[in-house]
């Protein structure tokens, strides 16, 4: 059944990232048996697998269990430059990468904890730096989509990286403008939002399952306006609304537990394909810190 917890009102139906490409029209009671009946993905069914099967420490520790390196990109390519992190195995096939987009008047070291973080959990991470500090949500949008296209195709560690399993994210303005590269490029994976500025205050034609953070004291972004946000995303989509407990606006420019346990399960389960990390988000076993949580789950 659907998980909804704390002061969720969303009623999602139950559904999974495969169904919901290619079966979004089917009936509710063949989606619960498919769900129910399907056997758990294993390292051999799923060759997107990366690292050891997670814990709850796992996905709370500072480092992942993959050793990381990373490199400068200079300004160009239709973006700012910024920095990439990627893991240094050679041995364990591509990876997934996504492209993390600052805040209005950010740049990329005010938030620079997620790339090592991130990277260290089997991920490829591109954070960037923008053309202009008060860059709009679509300008950022087209630069993460630019940096994306770059990370994949002139990047020094383009071989490491899988081209088809790609995601975005971002603060702020810089969440706003992921959340725009979604609706511009719905073969993309996965996207994340924190605190996102989005003018159009609309989703209803995103098609990429889309975690969205709330903070609970966030003045900027207020949560009632990402609530009236995660609303409009479909019912067909993939989606998950965290209300972080006494946080502000810039509450991610410092390491946080809270944001690092649930962004990496979400990254996981939709850039990976791997099930074994549902069980952080469905239900959310750890809401320390949280004070609203919203789901489609399963989400497998």
């Amino acid at each position: 059944m659907p998980h909804v917890q704390s002061a969720a009102l969303a009623n999602p139906q139950p559904r999974t990232w495969l169904r919901r490409k290619t079966l979004a029209g089917a009936a509710i009671v063949l989606g619960v048996l498919t769900a129910t009946a399907a056997p758990a993905a294993s390292a051999t069914a799923n060759p997107y697998e990366r690292g050891p099967a997670p814990t709850a420490a796992s996905v709370a520790a500072p480092t992942g269990p993959f050793a990381t390196s990373s490199t400068a990109v200079p300004r160009g390519n239709g973006f700012g430059g910024g920095r990439i992190y990627y893991p240094t195995a050679t041995d364990q096939g591509t990876f997934g990468a996504i492209a993390i987009s600052p805040g209005l008047n950010g740049t990329w070291p005010g938030i620079a904890w997620l790339g090592p973080r991130l990277a260290s959990q089997g991920f490829v991470v591109f954070g960037i730096e923008t053309n202009n500090l008060n860059d709009s949500p679509v300008s950022r949008g087209t630069q993460l989509l630019a940096a994306l296209d770059y990370l994949t195709q002139q990047s020094s560690v383009r071989s490491r990286i899988d081209a088809t399993r790609l995601a975005v994210a971002g603060h702020s303005m810089g969440g706003g403008g992921a959340l725009d590269a979604a609706l511009r490029r719905p073969s993309l994976q996965a996207a994340i939002g924190n605190a996102p500025y989005l003018p159009s205050g609309s989703l209803s034609n995103d098609r990429v399952p889309t975690l969205i953070y709330a903070m609970q004291n966030d003045t900027l972004v207020p949560p009632s306006r990402l609530t009236t946000l995660y609303n409009t995303i479909p019912a067909a989509t993939e989606k998950a609304y965290i209300e972080v407990a006494g946080a502000g606006h810039n509450y991610i420019g410092q390491p946080s537990t809270t944001l690092a346990r649930t962004m990496i399960p979400w990254m996981k389960i939709f850039i990976d394909n791997d099930t074994r990390y549902s069980q952080f988000l469905c239900p959310l076993t750890n809401q320390s810190g949280i004070s609203q949580y919203r789901n489609s789950c399963p989400l497998i």
